[in-house]
């Protein structure tokens, strides 16, 4: 009997083995990177530097922010270097380190295995990443945009700087392998179609991301766009604001010229970061740099956030930090 039952566990150990092979090759279910090399024209690299700057805001994440500052603006010389921290701490299932995406770290990439990470998910070495980088998004991108902000990152300043592998917990580090995919880019709208246009802005901005309050990772039904979700920063929580077109506690009572100007106020080449106390309020959204973003593009957010279903949700933004008491 014993002889049996350990021909049936041996078996059932085969099988589950076979099963988790299967899976590690199978997963992440994506293309080879492409074969491409794109164009290190000037205008590339000024389309490029705006939007990893302005819009999609990549370099935010892959820098250090100064958590002294109002929105935490970048520190100079950070430029990306990556060691942005995302933790268990914060909410999420695993620890997630932005990598270094300077030309110290990326000279041996080429230029369709950056392209595949940023529009499938996928790392060099074949890893799955978190969608922490909004994937996605960039996904639903165009190509010309992509290749842009490719040539922008291999001008950056090369800085040593080694960053961690990051780590999913159970049963995240399973999951993650089945999130990327293989992107399916779209055409820039013509900016004449401000819905289509903003839409397109919006998406790349990774605004839904943020202001959409989720639950184990997926977005609530019915909250889309209502704000709430939470993020923990050094001096307490706090929660994206609602930017549907509900005139009570969303945008629905701006102007556009409000919005705009909502973000140029931060700007800084018009004024300068304002120092945050410890333990005062701050705020994760990068203000100084979608500041960067033109009215245009500002504009035609605003214009497609208006065609949003209108939410009822007051948001209570700020919550500090409780000192331990001894």
């Amino acid at each position: 009997m014993k002889k049996v039952l350990l021909i049936i566990a041996s078996v059932i150990v085969a099988i589950i083995l076979g099963l988790v092979a299967f899976f590690n090759i199978t997963f992440p279910k994506v293309s080879n990177a492409p074969d491409i090399k794109v164009d290190m024209s000037e205008a590339n690299i000024k389309r490029g530097e705006y939007l990893a700057n302005h819009v999609a805001v990549c370099i935010d994440c892959h820098s250090t922010r100064d958590w002294s500052k109002l929105s935490a603006p970048l520190m100079e010389g950070t430029l990306g270097k990556g060691g942005e921290k995302f933790t268990e701490e914060m909410g999420l299932p695993g620890n997630y380190y932005a990598p270094n995406i300077t030309p110290y770290k990326l000279k041996d990439w080429t230029d369709g295995e950056i392209f595949r990470a940023i529009t499938a998910g996928v790392s060099k070495d074949g890893r799955a990443l978190f969608p922490i980088m909004p994937y996605p998004n960039y996904a639903q991108m165009s190509k010309e945009d992509i290749y842009s902000i490719i040539a922008y990152i291999r001008t950056l300043e090369p800085v040593e700087n080694e960053v961690p592998v990051s780590q999913s917990s159970f049963p995240m580090n399973i999951i993650i392998k089945t999130i990327p995919k293989d992107a399916e880019l779209q055409s820039i709208p013509a900016k004449s179609d401000r819905i289509a246009y903003g839409k397109y802005v919006f998406t790349a901005g990774g605004c839904s991301d943020c202001h959409s309050p989720a639950e184990k990772g997926k977005p609530i039904p019915g909250k889309e766009l209502a704000g709430g979700k939470e993020f923990i920063i050094p001096s307490g929580i706090i929660r994206t604001a609602n930017i549907t077109p509900d005139e009570a506690t969303g945008i629905g009572a701006w102007s556009k010229e409000e919005f705009i100007m909502r973000f140029k106020e931060y700007d800084p080449t018009v004024s300068s970061a304002i120092s945050v106390e410890k333990g005062h309020f701050n705020t994760i959204m990068p203000w100084t740099m979608y500041a960067g973003m033109t009215e245009e593009d500002l504009g035609a957010i605003f214009d497609y956030l208006m065609t949003a279903k209108a939410i009822s949700n007051k948001v209570l933004v700020f919550t500090p930090k409780v000192a331990n008491k001894k």
